[in-house]
């Protein structure tokens, strides 16, 4: 079956998946009508699907909850995916049909769909694209000036809105959270009227991340239908799930900030970022295997790749960083494995605590008097790469670059210029601050060997004003972040060996958009094993394990207090791709001992845990947590239970993702694959507080 077919005498539209379908119809007045998304059928069964409209009663709107892209004007009262201002006051949209056409590249097509305003010059592209590997659409728009004209205020496009079938109840899953708590999973009935999950930080932020799933109430890890939208934007956005008296349901979302617009000149064209959805009929594990699938395919730059074990020194020396006590860390660090050794905070300028010299980009030479390269060469010849920490896009007002160029900070005139974190922000979207970040980035690392980067980010936008832009200020809301990939990707290639992290005080810029120009992420500031449990499983509920960065850092934690094993911690760690934070300079022979043992563990499962089908076992049971990860003929397992009760032990943990016909090796001992996902793989932790386990499991062939 084609991956997208056309009914010309309803000009209806039929896109296909592996697994699914979706549908819908350009109507005569230009409107673009949701018919269906499900599991997949046949053209004739989508028209068939569209050929009723639903029922309208008394007040009600006939478009609200059923459009592909809802614009502000007639009878719609519902949240606007598109609000434009045409010169003369004007702020409807009336659309005419204005052509349509098709692609395929590879695996992959693309359907774009043409409309016009029938009296202003302004057209519309909507854009669907569909894989032949997954079954992830695509879905953005862009918004181009026909005219010579007078310019077009825009004031919200959103990439795309969704719309739900009729179901016998609506309940909404997202994470939400705060520094160093980041996402944590909440599931809910999804309410009457609107429930919007935003950023107005400039930045994806800590509080609630860019996705949501909904279902029916019903749906579970392992069945039920579940409905999901990712939007791959790292600044200001918002995502309105709307719910009508007469349950009618869709999802809107895009790129932007609360009151800013973007003026469109004559023409010019504004492309936003996707906003992706993906339907499965196998619950929410299903739909977190399907996230992950395609954000390896067709997002990461590098996903064939197997992350390293690294060791970051910020936990261990914090500011006090110097090339000696850097020095005999790399030297620690690699005799316990490490592969990457990256130099966090501190190293720069005359950078001795958080309130000084972001922006001054050279090597501070009382720490580092021959500069990074003796250190960097160093670490190399230990058999590791080298990396170090960056923050690009922040400024010290006690800075030599801030007296020197005051102006490029984010700035109102007569407005105080509020610091957090004794920060304020650069604006990227002057070309001369993108110019000098790239500059400095560049030489920095062709100077020194630099093999990988940690890109932080460590406030929110305040003030969000450039009083001399040569054009329209508020531009910046996006031009910013554009500029941020821009800079990201010219390093890529003018240093194909180098890779990125992605960091924002730890969680605060997650997303497919920026997942697409980095290697992985850090995803909270909270090492805390117990604690990261919970935020690592909500992370994975849309990111792949293999971009997840996790460290195993010192007891008791800095941030907690909480005295947890290093079996503990190591195993939590390795639920993703392994760090080293602790000062290994206090670790015991013992714990070094321990920890040499557990990295080359975690060196022959990495592939299965950062490559594998991820699978929740017993996600956030009381007891016992377990994740499960298969790869061809091998699978991981890893389970945590904090605190046992007494005469109660830890029952066998049911697996997933076997085949049942074959038996498994663990530990020189065979089981049939059908006992292990009917019986489950019989527990093994240590006794007391805090246990846990990994399990390699080996198919074996007959």
């Amino acid at each position: 079956m084609p991956a997208i077919e056309h009914d010309p005498a309803t000009d209806t539209w039929l896109l296909t998946t592996p697994e699914t379908a979706y549908a819908f119809r350009v109507e005569p007045g230009g409107e673009l009508r949701h018919l269906y998304w499900g599991a997949r059928l046949t053209l004739p069964q989508a028209l068939a699907a569209g050929r009723d409209r639903p029922p309208v009663f008394g007040f009600d709107s006939p478009w609200d909850g059923t459009e592909e892209l809802p614009a502000e004007g007639g009878l719609r009262f519902g949240v606007p995916s598109l609000q434009v201002r045409f010169a003369d006051g004007t702020r409807a949209v009336e659309w005419l049909p204005d052509g349509a056409a098709t692609d395929e590249d590879g695996g992959q097509c693309r359907l774009e769909i043409r409309l016009r305003d029938r009296s202003y010059p302004l057209g519309t592209v909507l854009e669907y694209r569909v894989f032949d590997d997954c079954d992830v659409i695509e879905r953005r728009v862009t918004l181009v000036h026909l005219g010579d004209g007078e310019p077009i205020e825009v004031y919200r496009a959103d990439s795309a809105a969704w719309v739900l079938p009729p179901l016998a109840g609506y309940r909404v899953s997202y994470t939400t959270g705060r520094w160093s708590g980041e996402t944590r999973l909440r599931r809910h009935e999804l309410p009457a009227g609107e429930l919007t999950l935003t950023s107005r930080r400039g930045i994806t932020s800590h509080h609630v991340n860019p996705w949501v799933m909904l279902d029916d109430g019903t749906a579970a890890e392992t069945a039920g239908e579940v409905r999901s939208v990712a939007l791959a934007w790292s600044g200001s956005w918002r995502i309105t799930a709307s719910r009508t008296a007469d349950d009618r349901v869709s999802v809107t979302g895009g790129f932007g900030h609360d009151g800013a617009r973007w003026t469109l000149a004559p023409g010019e064209s504004l492309t936003t970022p996707v906003f992706a959805g993906l339907y499965t009929s196998a619950g929410f594990g299903a739909a977190s295997r399907g996230w992950h699938a395609y954000i390896r395919a067709h997002v990461l730059p590098r996903p064939e790749e197997t992350r390293p074990v690294l060791f970051n020194s910020w936990e261990a020396t914090g500011f006090d960083v110097c090339e000696q006590n850097q020095l005999e860390l790399a030297k620690a660090a690699a005799a316990i494995g490490v592969e990457l050794f990256v130099v966090d905070d501190g190293w720069f300028g005359t950078r001795t605590h958080d309130g000084r010299a972001l922006g001054d980009w050279t090597p501070n030479p009382e720490r580092f008097p021959h500069g990074l390269r003796p250190l960097a060469s160093a670490v190399h010849d230990l058999g590791m790469k080298f990396g170090i920490w960056v923050e690009p896009e922040m400024v010290n007002p006690d800075s030599e670059l801030y007296r020197a160029h005051p102006d490029w900070v984010l700035h109102f005139p007569n407005r105080r210029r509020t610091e957090s974190r004794n920060q304020l922000v650069l604006n990227f979207a002057r070309p001369e601050v993108a110019a000098w970040a790239h500059g400095w980035l560049d030489e920095l690392i062709g100077a020194n060997d630099i093999d990988f980067i940690k890109w932080d980010m460590n406030r929110p936008f305040s003030e969000a004003g450039w009083p001399d832009a040569p054009g329209d200020a508020e531009r910046l809301w996006i031009d910013h972040v554009r500029a941020v990939y821009a800079i990201m990707e010219r390093l890529r290639t003018d240093h194909p060996g180098l890779r990125i992290e992605s960091c924002s005080g730890g969680g605060g810029r997650a997303d497919l958009g920026i997942m697409a120009h980095t290697d992985q992420t850090w995803i909270s500031d909270n090492t805390d094993a117990l604690d990261r449990i919970m935020i690592q499983d909500g992370y994975a509920h849309l990111y792949p394990p293999g971009t997840m960065s996790a460290w195993v850092t010192d007891s008791p934690n800095n941030l907690t207090g909480r005295r947890i094993p290093l079996r503990f911690r190591f195993h939590v760690a390795m639920a993703g791709v392994l760090g080293i934070g602790g000062n290994l300079l206090n670790w015991t022979d013992a714990e070094l001992s321990e920890a040499s043992a557990l990295i080359a563990v975690y060196k022959d499962v990495r592939k299965v845990v950062q490559h594998g089908s991820l699978y929740r076992l017993a996600p956030l049971d009381p007891e016992v947590t377990a994740v499960q990860y298969v790869a061809g003929n091998r699978a991981v397992v890893l389970a945590w239970r904090p605190a046992p009760r007494y005469g109660q032990p830890a029952r066998p943990i049911r697996l997933a993702g076997l085949d049942p016909a074959s038996s498994y090796r663990v530990e020189g001992r065979d089981y049939p694959g059908i006992a292990l996902l009917t019986r489950g793989l019989p527990t093994d932790f240590p006794a007391g507080d805090y246990g846990s386990m990994l399990a390699i499991l080996d198919k074996v062939q007959k």
